[in-house]
C-alpha cells in the first residue's frame, strides 16, 4: 500500500470514527470553512485506488468504508518507522526510548513481565 498525505490520513480517520459514509457525509463533518465537495471526492478516489477504502454502490452514489483497521494502519506505520530510522531493529527503538527518558526503567520491566506471560500462555 502506498503512504498516504495528511489529509488523506484525516479523511481516512472519519471512516475509522464514523463507519461508511457519503462523501457529502465527509464534507459536513468538517467545520467552517467547509472543503469542496470535488476535493474531498478526489481524496476519497485516491485512498480507494491506493486500496485503503471500498465503496458500495447506492442508485447514483458511491457509500465509502474503510478496507484497513486503524490498528492495523497504526503496525504497518510503526514497522515503516522503525525499518527507516530503526534499520529494523526493535532493540534500537527501545533503547532510544530508554535512553531519552520515554521509557522508564520500571515501565520496561513491566513490559518483560506481560510478554513473558503472553509468550507462555502461547506455549503452553
Amino acid at each position: 500500500m502506498e503512504k498516504l498525505t495528511a489529509k488523506e490520513e484525516e479523511v481516512l480517520g472519519f471512516f475509522w470514527k464514523q463507519g461508511p459514509l457519503y462523501v457529502r457525509e465527509i464534507v459536513d463533518m468538517y467545520d467552517a470553512p467547509k472543503p469542496h465537495f470535488n476535493t474531498i471526492s478526489t481524496i476519497v478516489r485516491a485512498l480507494e485506488e491506493k486500496g485503503y477504502v471500498g465503496h458500495t454502490q447506492h442508485g447514483k452514489s458511491y457509500r465509502y468504508h474503510a478496507l484497513i483497521a486503524e490498528e492495523d494502519m497504526g503496525k504497518k506505520s510503526i514497522s515503516s518507522i522503525i525499518g527507516r530510522y530503526f534499520k529494523n531493529s526493535y532493540l534500537k527503538v527501545v533503547s532510544s526510548f530508554v535512553e531519552d527518558g520515554n521509557i522508564p526503567v520500571e515501565d520496561l520491566r513491566r513490559l518483560l513481565d506481560e510478554v513473558e506471560k503472553s509468550h507462555k500462555s502461547k506455549t503452553d
